[in-house]
């Protein structure tokens, strides 16, 4: 049996541990996410500051590789409502933490951001810095859809402090953008990000997708030419998750044998990276890509990269606050997740109630065990030094990570181990060894897509 076949297996994308199926729902409480979020913020406001996600989950049609939380319209009446209630949620949350917050990062995700109007997306940063401050090293980004953003979206947002900007743009063949329904020719992807630089966005960044339905190892050259054309400062390059399960999905517009094997995206994953490799571009985390010349490149020669819910970020913050629907808040001690529909989320919040319906509390154990995870992903390395024998399964984390070293996937030394070149793409499975809430459950139904 070959790596691929052995180590392609479900399991998660680590942006947490615990992983959302495996909170403790039914020992978490509204006083109990708000006792640990000021706990939180009481250590690091003055410090470091803390990160704002601002989920809008509009879009005028639905892109079938998609298995984010959106709603589909073109009702542009949705978002006045709203852009208010997200910014009441904003008001709950800082009057309860008693002091200004003080952002160093915040993005905008959907969705489709620039669903929203210049007009409302003026109101939502004035209704955010009625009651914030900034960090003089404030980041501020978001989620471009390359045709529907307009140059005075760019505009106005670059004049609000927004220097990050990502596209999403997956591929360039038409028979895949048919496909995934998300036809977006070069020439609108030419003219965002030429618009971007204009604006003076510094960081602009273009997402590109692999093992999307009908794509090839062909489709993959011609993508990342014509991506060459334009040099964005970032790549993700991510592998598709089809998790065709979830409900309000809308993966299910292919067959599964429209897919590529993992044999086909694994090539696919190598001969992008090597292009992007050649062409300056240095390869970070898992997935990601960037010049030289990029914070998130920057971060990682300094030490300093960090992984939550937004992906991969430049600098940590303890608190990640998440407003509007389905959004994450993540205060290091605890998570907790917004109600998922618009209108439920909406009425708690004008009703003075925060909008969460679900969470857990971090124990010591998994504190420990998130460390270890968040050195892998960002680091591609961690020291054995926070591993305690008191753990009763240390010993079969350190069995499965023995046979990982025979396969060359790990290297195994005195003091921890680390992932070499030939390990990255093995770097989720290398996190599966760690993480013992899944080890100990071994879900009956899949519950993660793929790792290859």
């Amino acid at each position: 049996m070959n790596l691929i076949e052995k180590y392609n297996v479900a399991g998660p994308r680590y942006t947490s541990y615990p992983t959302v199926p495996f909170w403790e729902d039914q020992n978490f409480t509204l006083n109990s996410w708000k006792e640990q979020l000021k706990k939180s913020f009481a250590e690091s406001n003055k410090t470091e500051g803390i990160s704002v996600y601002i989920h809008l989950p509009f879009c005028e049609s639905l892109c079938t590789f998609c298995g984010c939380n959106k709603r589909i319209t073109k009702n542009h009446d949705v978002e006045t409502p709203y852009i208010n209630a997200v910014i009441a949620e904003w008001e709950l949350y800082c009057e309860m933490l008693g002091e200004k917050p003080i952002v160093k990062e915040l993005h905008l995700g959907g969705g489709t951001p620039t669903f929203f109007s210049v007009k409302n997306l003026q109101l939502l940063m004035k209704g955010i810095f009625k009651f914030a401050e900034r960090h003089p090293e404030a980041e501020f980004s978001f989620e471009g859809h390359p045709n529907n953003t307009t140059e005075q979206h760019l505009k106005i947002l670059g004049k609000l402090g927004f220097t990050r900007v990502s596209f999403g743009v997956q591929d360039y063949n038409p028979a895949v953008q048919k496909a995934i329904h998300r036809i977006q020719p070069f020439e609108n992807v030419r003219k965002v990000t030429n618009w971007a630089r204009e604006a003076g966005f510094t960081s602009i960044g273009h997402d590109l997708v692999f093992g999307l339905p009908f794509q090839t190892a062909e489709d993959i050259v011609q993508s990342i030419m014509r991506t060459k054309e334009l040099m964005p400062d970032r790549i993700a390059f991510y592998s598709y998750a089809h998790v065709p399960w979830i409900k309000g999905n809308g993966q299910r517009g292919f067959k599964e044998e429209d897919l590529p094997d993992a044999s086909e995206k694994r090539l696919m994953y190598e001969i992008g990276k090597k292009m992007l490799q050649e062409s300056g571009y240095v390869e970070i985390g898992m997935d990601h890509f960037a010049l030289k010349t990029d914070s998130l490149y920057k971060a990682l020669e300094e030490k300093k990269i960090h992984r939550n819910f937004m992906g991969y970020t430049s600098s940590k913050t303890k608190v990640m606050i998440g407003l509007g629907v389905s959004a994450i808040s993540d205060c290091w001690y605890g998570f907790a997740q917004n109600a998922k529909g618009v209108e439920e989320y909406e009425s708690l919040v004008c009703n003075g109630i925060l909008p969460v319906y679900r969470g857990h509390i971090l124990n010591e154990e998994d504190l420990i065990i998130r460390k270890h995870i968040l050195n892998l992903m960002c680091k591609m390395e961690t020291s054995w030094e926070q591993l305690p024998d008191y753990i009763p399964e240390i010993r079969d984390i350190k069995n499965r990570l023995l046979e990982m070293s025979l396969d060359g996937v790990v290297e195994m030394g005195d003091h921890g181990l680390k992932i070499p070149q030939s390990g990255r793409p093995f770097v989720r499975n290398v996190c599966m060894a760690f993480d013992l809430r899944l080890q100990r459950q071994k879900p009956d139904t899949q519950l993660f897509s793929m790792t290859i």
